[in-house]
């Protein structure tokens, strides 16, 4: 994974043969919806490596025993099905080095429903738990909510008790000695999702001292004696215990500081590509977007209020007049002669998003033009051109009622939308969800991702959230009938298990041959609730990483129920609105380049020089 080792707790072996045991997804698996998580032994002399993790299972959170010859990891006994927080995952021990236990792993499961396990003694082992209920049973609501505790299972007696009381969550606990253990404590939960409000300080994540030799004392608090409006994580002991070492996110102070300024100090972050010509890079930001020919590039910083625009020469930010506003879903008209930008805006009580054009967006003036292009209280998003810039492909609620159903229209004017002489065509027709559309580079296909084979029987959401069934998919822009289904998120082939997951925010590759999209298709990389409370609730799901799949660029119909995808990404995060461009001859390196050595120095003020109005006409 490119932003953690997922290592286990202490090295192994005599000082001179020193080995690690840590996660790792490099070995593909074939089995979709399946992590790819298996725990591995390096000989840090040797460079040798073997897998620990069986063939056809899945393991993660790795913690050595203190004599180093075993290793208890959280493992998929029973697979994945789509969860969010609480992965249900096993306690399994297995012996560390299989040929100086007699050829045997001797693997085997010990605690049900356990993750995080941390070594008190190599009798004892401390793990933490997600114990459901529903959240409100009078309201008939099928919502269910989580709580966090810390457990010690002794390994003589196989008895399991509470360390930490109930009423609070407790997680991620690191082992102090056979009775106490460092765990980080949310003292009280907050359903503000996106934290963007105050909170107090019992609704920060803070890392605590149990004892269960004395269960009368209360817990030492740690981080609260440092700095109470931040969350610590993820405890880990250093020196036999004489500390204890945490890690830390100010999510508060990140989002905005007193002088209206971000401290984040980069957006860019080149990534190592398991691909040698895909070029790969991470940015901190929503809805990044590349014009056709790679010369801008437009994003949303994370306060999803105004647009930033970069190219070779400057770096420029729009700031959006109207108030309240959010922006969502940019892209550039693909005529780069067009100079035009689109926007889906969220604005006023009724909470309907309209999709707007930005012309003119290179224009040195001091004022650009949003001209808005839909009518109607309906939620209109995902726009994309057509190679000419002249037809505008967008998905709307429209036709459906009350339903939320969602499916895709085609404006045929790009300029004015459905106003004056504009009309809107529709596309597909069902009661389903058609969604993040966009039309291919040679004008023939469009993309987009739908849940029309979702089964009938699947639920409506999953604890409020859209449980998924989305797969990817082509129609013939000419000629709507025909329809052709590329990937699905569990293996190819017939019944609900073939499409229960997510694949979304297809995005076709400049020359048009593949597609790059975001799925669940490798399930979790990490145990969601180790990460940060805010990373895991602003993202929904904690998980999501890119793929891409080569298509057949002449005949749709060869393109059905594509088997063989590549795996682009390999991380604990959601990764979600990708976007491609390409560096070609014409468009050499440099502004990519520039934009990042620009960026990477940049804290984003608001009061910014090079700063552009942006005026907003509501047409109609």
């Amino acid at each position: 994974m490119e932003d953690t080792g997922g290592f286990g707790t202490s090295f192994v072996g005599h000082y001179a043969d020193l080995s690690i045991i840590y996660v790792s997804t490099k070995t593909r698996v074939g089995v979709r919806r399946t992590p790819w998580t298996a725990v591995y032994r390096t000989n840090l002399r040797t460079g040798e490596t073997k897998r620990l993790t069986p063939d056809g299972q899945s393991d993660l959170s790795p913690a050595v025993s203190p004599s180093g010859t075993r290793v208890a990891v959280a493992s998929f006994q029973s697979g994945w099905t789509g969860e969010i927080e609480h992965l249900k995952t096993d306690i399994v021990l297995m012996n560390v080095d299989r040929y100086a236990s007699g050829g045997s792993l001797d693997r085997k499961p010990i605690v049900n429903d356990g993750g995080w396990p941390s070594w008190g003694s190599d009798n004892i082992i401390f793990f933490h738990r997600g114990i459901e209920e529903l959240e409100d049973p009078a309201s008939g609501r099928s919502r269910t909510a989580t709580s966090w505790g810390v457990f010690r299972y002794d390994l003589s007696t196989m008895q399991i008790d509470r360390v930490t009381p109930t009423g609070m969550d407790a997680m991620t606990p690191a082992a102090i000695s056979e009775t106490k253990v460092a765990v980080a404590t949310i003292r009280s939960r907050t359903n503000d999702y996106f934290m963007t409000n105050w909170r107090g300080e019992e609704q920060y994540r803070h890392i605590e001292i149990f004892d269960v030799s004395s269960p009368d004392q209360p817990p030492v608090k740690i981080t609260q004696n440092i700095f109470t409006d931040a969350d610590y994580y993820s405890p880990f002991v250093l020196n036999d215990g004489s500390r204890i070492g945490y890690h830390r996110v100010g999510r508060d102070t990140m989002i905005q500081k007193d002088n209206g300024n971000s401290n984040v100090p980069r957006i860019f972050d080149n990534m190592q590509s398991p691909h040698v010509d895909v070029k790969l890079f991470r940015v901190s930001s929503l809805v990044p977007s590349f014009s056709a020919d790679g010369s801008k590039f437009a994003f949303v910083r994370n306060d999803m209020k105004n647009i930033w625009i970069a190219d070779k020469q400057r770096l420029c930010l729009l700031q959006v007049c109207s108030s309240p506003t959010c922006i969502f879903s940019l892209v550039w008209n693909q005529n780069p002669d067009m100079d035009t930008l689109y926007a889906c805006v969220v604005a006023g009580a009724n909470r309907s998003m309209h999709i707007k054009a930005l012309s003119n967006v290179s224009s040195s003036d001091s004022y650009v033009v949003f001209i808005q292009l839909t009518k109607g209280d309906f939620f209109n998003a995902y726009p994309s051109t057509n190679p000419e810039g002249t037809k505008v492909v967008f998905q709307s609620t429209r036709d459906h009622g009350d339903y939320e159903y969602k499916n895709l229209y085609i404006m045929e004017d790009a300029q004015i939308g459905e106003f004056g002489e504009g009309s809107v065509t529709r596309l597909t027709n069902g009661p389903w969800i058609d969604t993040q559309c966009q039309w291919s580079p040679r004008g023939n296909w469009i993309v987009f991702s739908s849940t029309r084979d979702k089964p009938a029987a699947a639920p409506e959401n999953y604890n409020e959230l859209d449980p998924g069934h989305f797969a990817i998919y082509l129609v013939n822009a000419a000629d709507p009938t025909v329809v052709v289904r590329v990937v699905t998120s569990g293996d190819p082939g017939p019944g609900a298990s073939s499409i229960a997951g997510h694949v979304n925010h297809p995005v076709f590759s400049p020359d048009g041959r593949s597609i790059a999209f975001t799925s669940d298709i490798a399930a979790v990389s990490a145990e969601p609730i180790s990460m940060p409370m805010a990373s895991v609730m602003a993202s929904v799901r904690p998980y999501g990483d890119i793929f891409s799949v080569d298509i057949d660029p002449d005949d749709i119909c060869r393109n059905k129920d594509i088997d063989r995808v590549h795996r682009v990404t390999h991380s604990r995060y959601e990764y979600s609105t990708n976007a491609w461009t390409k560096l070609t001859p014409t468009i050499p390196r440099i502004p990519l380049d520039h934009m990042m050595s620009t960026m990477s120095c940049m804290s984003f003020p608001t009061s910014y020089k090079n700063l552009l109005n942006i005026c907003s006409l509501e047409t109609g």
